[in-house]
């Protein structure tokens, strides 16, 4: 539902954006009913769009490049922006850089990463968090962690390394189904010929080594080749990219990944803890 404290909350994409479907439609001599018409939406949602009470969907945006975009695909190139401004300020500069990655190298002791979390459990964990969100922010928070997932088809594929704590995998969020579906979602992402996941053991620390108990850790290389190292812990994030530090962190990961289990030790370690939901 369309909200007039949004107009004031509304990012410089979603206003830029608004403005420039406010220019074309009166530039085509279109009412906003006649807009709504053409794209599926009444003139109040056209009007709430404008204003920016209600910020636009991406079949929205869609639909207005095929109404009023001329072919310009002005609006598809919106969506990117919008979305991006829908993330968490620490979060914003590398959800660019996670979309360009060639390579990701995740260690995550705490929840799945979000690149494979099913909307249930992403909807639970968000929800859940403290302080409380407004229903509207957690269906943004919701809708952007889920469009991150376009770098699964993206052509070519990132090569993706995934470690997860034994805790993630066990730490029930939302109800046993939500675990459940949220298990064996995993299972299938991991069929993924350019997706490894391996597990780290809850007794790990018991063989006298872990080398994980400083926390997640995010290595990422660019198209450029160039190696950077992220973290992101109570709404805090750094971004790193001295070679010093990156190899560093790059070394800890090797040894967090040479103490996990196995890539089909994990998955049927995956497999039966679906089971048992």
């Amino acid at each position: 539902m369309a909200n007039s404290g949004n107009k004031e909350l509304a990012s410089t994409a979603t206003q830029l954006s608004a403005e420039i479907a406010r220019v074309l439609r009166n530039r085509k001599g279109l009412t906003q009913e006649q807009v709504g018409k053409q794209i599926g939406y009444t003139a109040s949602a056209v009007s709430a769009m404008e204003t920016g009470a209600q910020p636009a969907s991406d079949e929205m945006y869609l639909a207005l490049d095929a109404a009023i975009g001329d072919g310009l695909g002005i609006f598809k190139s919106a969506v990117k922006f919008v979305r991006l401004d829908k993330y968490p300020k620490q979060f914003k500069d590398f959800a660019l850089l996670e979309q360009r990655a060639i390579t990701l190298s995740v260690y995550e002791p705490m929840v799945i990463y979000g690149l494979f979390q099913t909307e249930a459990y992403a909807r639970a964990l968000i929800s859940g968090g403290y302080p409380p969100l407004s229903d509207q922010r957690v269906d943004e928070l919701v809708g952007a962690r889920m469009a991150r997932k376009v770098l699964l088809e993206r052509d070519p594929p990132a090569m993706i390394e995934l470690i997860l704590d034994e805790a993630t995998l066990r730490r029930r969020l939302g109800s046993p189904e939500i675990m459940r579906e949220q298990l064996l979602h995993l299972v299938a992402e991991t069929q993924r010929r350019n997706v490894t996941l391996q597990v780290m053991p809850l007794d790990r620390g018991l063989r006298g080594e872990h080398a994980g108990v400083r926390g997640p850790l995010v290595l990422v290389e660019t198209r450029d080749h160039e190696h950077l190292f992220y973290l992101e812990e109570q709404d805090l994030s750094m971004l790193i990219d001295d070679p010093a530090q990156v190899t560093t962190y790059s070394h800890r990961y090797a040894k967090i990944r040479a103490e996990a289990l196995s890539p089909d030790e994990s998955l049927a370690f995956v497999e039966q803890l679906a089971g048992d939901q």
